[in-house]
C-alpha cells in the first residue's frame, strides 16, 4: 500500500502497477474499507477505459493526468460491463468506494500527489 494526499485528505492505497495486479484491480471482493481505494499506474497518457466486470462494489473513479491532477470522476455500477473514459488522456486512475470524492470535496482540478 501506498498514501496519497489527495485535496486535503491523506488515504492509504493499493498500489496496482503490475500486469497481475492492473488486470485484477477490486474484482472478486465484497467490500472496501472506508477512506481506502486501489491506484492503478497505466504507462503512458492515453484514453485509459475501464469496465466493472466481476467487481462486487459501488466505486467512484478519479482520472489522473501526467501532472497528478484530476481530469475526470465517474461513478461505477458493480457487474457492469460499460465503459469508464476520461476525458483527457491520463497515466493514472484512483478507485475509491461510491461516493467519496463528492463526500471529501474532491472535484476535477484536484492534484494527487504522494
Amino acid at each position: 500500500t501506498i498514501t496519497l494526499h489527495v485535496g486535503g485528505h491523506t488515504i492509504r492505497v493499493e498500489h496496482a502497477a503490475t500486469p497481475e495486479t492492473l488486470r485484477e484491480g477490486l474484482m472478486h471482493r465484497t467490500a472496501l474499507a472506508a477512506d481506502t481505494g486501489m491506484l492503478f499506474e497505466l504507462g503512458e497518457p492515453d484514453i485509459h477505459c475501464f469496465w466493472m466486470k466481476n467487481t462486487l462494489i459501488p466505486l467512484s473513479i478519479a482520472f489522473i493526468d501526467r501532472d497528478g491532477r484530476i481530469v475526470d470522476i465517474q461513478d461505477m455500477r458493480p457487474q457492469s460491463l460499460d465503459p469508464h473514459c476520461p476525458t483527457a488522456p491520463i497515466t493514472r486512475a484512483l478507485e475509491m468506494n461510491l461516493g467519496w470524492f463528492a463526500r471529501a470535496g474532491v472535484r476535477t482540478g484536484a492534484h494527487v500527489t504522494r
